[in-house]
């Protein structure tokens, strides 16, 4: 296992993160566990979020409370748009965290490139948090690509969180060499696209060609912690065999598929697009009965309700038709569930 350093942050650690999303769905005694398993088995660099309901709580539960602070980095986002909502989710975060300062702060799904001067006083907050030494570092999240290209650009940040994959684009490819060239650290969510990949040693290695990638890989589950631990010994490298693999897997995936980043929500409909949108995928690449059950038909059954209103369209940073993904995929799931096309 390399380590790496985020640009100009000087942060280095395992490159080998832990998204600490998934653990707000277990319960506590399961989270300390899998936390404090994940720090004495090498990882280092943990990454949370004020919108990820009690996940920071957790991460003050089965991290600072286990006495290894000064040996972690905790990054952590705010989704606030005013500079009252900022202090407070900083202050929350501090809080609920245990902790006196986050090493990287970060703007959360942004779809602007915020900027000093530019009338929100987002920024401006973000200097005087660091300058009060409440944060290291100034980072910032997207999932739309021009913002992320303008980020980079603007020279007013120091790391840069973004989906990526070996599904990803040559286009978001060339983010991660930008990014070196502005000595910008690169924080790479969704390396799994959403559930798409089920080979996380090609995941693995496809990150490892980049020196300047800091993957945070979602955890919820003991055995998918102890997978991602394994790693620390033996790394997987990107054999001809495994370029050949996810080769095959750009092809499968090319074209239009939604990569569940949620910014089209939420549906006036109550449609959970960020999963119904990719259903025929998922039922082909996860274990397909969970998707199947009651519960998903039901919400798959929502479909019918769609008024066409577009709003997701026009939310949607790849720019997806997502009325007409919805009812191919709608369309697909009904055949399945007639048995009319298997999946197994």
């Amino acid at each position: 296992m390399k380590n790496i350093t985020l640009g100009s942050t000087g942060i280095t650690a395992p490159q080998n993160g832990f998204g600490a999303l998934p653990i707000q769905r277990d319960d506590m005694e399961t989270t300390i566990h899998i936390l404090r398993k994940a720090y004495d088995g090498g990882m280092r660099f943990f990454d949370t979020a004020r919108a990820y309901s009690d996940s920071e709580e957790k991460l003050g539960r089965g991290l600072m409370e286990y006495g290894v602070r000064d040996n972690i980095y905790i990054a952590t986002k705010t989704a606030a748009k005013d500079p009252e909502n900022f202090w407070k989710d900083l202050e929350t975060s501090l809080k609920l965290l245990q902790t006196d300062h986050v090493d990287i702060y970060q703007f959360h799904m942004v779809s602007q490139c915020y900027r000093p001067g530019d009338g929100t006083g987002m920024y401006e907050c973000m200097v005087e948090a660091k300058e009060k030494g409440l944060i290291k570092h100034i980072g910032i999240t997207t999932h739309k690509l021009m913002v992320a290209e303008e980020i980079i650009e603007s020279g007013l940040y120091e790391t840069l969180q973004y989906p990526f994959s070996y599904l990803s684009t040559e286009k978001e490819i060339e983010l991660v060499h930008k990014c070196k060239e502005h000595n910008m650290g690169f924080i790479a969510m969704k390396g799994l696209a959403g559930g798409l990949i089920n080979k996380s040693d090609a995941a693995f290695a496809f990150m490892s060609q980049f020196d300047n990638v800091m993957p945070i890989w979602g955890i919820q589950r003991e055995k998918e912690l102890d997978e991602w631990l394994s790693y620390m010994d033996e790394s997987p490298e990107l054999t001809d065999s495994i370029k050949e693999f996810i080769a095959r897997e750009k092809e499968e995936l090319s074209g239009d598929f939604c990569r569940g980043c949620g910014y089209c929500m939420p549906c006036p409909k109550g449609i959970l697009i960020n999963n119904c949108a990719r259903m025929s995928l998922m039922i082909r690449r996860a274990p397909s009965d969970s998707w199947l059950d009651e519960h998903w038909q039901k919400e798959m059954a929502k479909i019918d309700d769609c008024i066409n209103c577009r709003a997701c369209t026009k939310k949607c940073p790849y720019e997806l038709n997502t009325p007409e993904l919805l009812k191919k995929n709608y369309e697909d799931y009904k055949n399945v569930l007639a048995g009319k096309v298997s999946v197994r």
